[in-house]
């Protein structure tokens, strides 16, 4: 008896020396390409390290670059847009999204056509996509200018991109039109796990359209969509290509991301700007943990 255990403990020993030796690649490209750059950003936050003073000497400031987020109103019109900016495309993504995945569930002919085609926004590169919509908002030969005009929507051609209104509707549009298959396409693959047998037995129990959707559908599907969620939202707030090539961060359109960018590259603060950088990491951590933390709930009603 005593001999068994000496032999299944050195057993899982040997098995989990196995498993560090085998990890320990993927451990030390992991620390480089990621630990280590999040280790220098904390580092450079705690510092005065603005680049056209190279005669400063970088002092240690500690936490005052911090604090001074709090106090920088343009810091905080960032942070303001881009919750604003995410809650409005991650809400009409997964409107659209949902509804576009209910369809595709659905049997008719040329179903695979469409399911292809609706995949194409999303597979477009979204600073390609990003200069698409900016041609097509052009106010002297933009196509959303002329289609308006066309229905007597607007008496002339408006420049949507030189109000704040304006960019922010368009931003929104374009961001929902290349994401929201991308949306279609999780909650999709969520919908097709869903047996038939439980629709035919709700059908049996006499349930209507939207019976079913609400105690069949929603409720199976709701662990799918949550981690939809998850990667829209996180995408969202981190938006930068999207309006670095659309507006610049112009009429009040600047994200915390875009914001962090100019710090860093065009004003050369990178303490400051690190200090925003780690502000957004703390942020979509955040994020993350509620999720996961919902997601688990989910799983273990289950």
């Amino acid at each position: 008896m005593i001999l068994g255990k000496k032999k299944n403990s050195s057993i899982m020993k040997t098995e989990a020396r196995d498993a560090w030796i085998m990890m320990a690649p993927a451990i030390v490209v992991l620390s480089v390409v990621a630990v280590y750059p999040i280790i220098r950003t904390v580092w450079l936050s705690l510092h005065e390290m603005v680049l056209t003073d190279p005669g400063s000497g970088y002092p240690f400031i500690g936490m005052k670059n911090y604090t001074a987020i709090f106090k920088d109103k343009r810091a905080l019109e960032s942070i303001a847009f881009t919750l604003k900016f995410t809650v409005t495309t991650v809400v009409f993504e997964l409107l659209i999204g949902f509804t576009a995945a209910l369809i595709m569930n659905k049997p008719f002919k040329g179903k695979g056509a469409v399911r292809a085609a609706i995949l194409i926004p999303w597979a477009i590169p979204t600073s390609v996509s990003a200069m698409m919509w900016k041609f097509i908002y052009n106010d002297q030969y933009g196509l959303f200018n002329d289609i308006l005009f066309r229905f007597g929507i607007i008496d002339k051609y408006k420049a949507w991109l030189s109000t704040s209104d304006g960019s922010f509707m368009a931003l929104v549009i374009t961001d929902v039109w290349k994401t929201a298959p991308y949306m279609a396409l999780l909650i999709l693959a969520g919908l097709q796990m869903i047996p038939e047998e439980l629709y035919e037995a709700a059908e049996i129990d006499g349930a209507n359209v939207f019976q079913k959707f609400f105690y069949v559908t929603l409720p199976t599907v709701k662990t799918t969509v949550l981690v939809a969620l998850l990667f829209r939202t996180l995408d969202a707030f981190r938006v930068f290509d999207l309006i670095s090539v659309m507006t610049g961060g112009a009429n009040g359109t600047e994200s915390v991301s875009v914001y962090t960018y100019n710090h860093l590259m065009k004003f050369l603060d990178f303490g400051y700007g690190s200090a925003m950088a780690m502000m957004i990491f703390a942020v979509v951590f955040i994020i993350s943990l509620i999720y996961m933390r919902v997601l688990g709930d989910q799983i273990t009603d289950r």
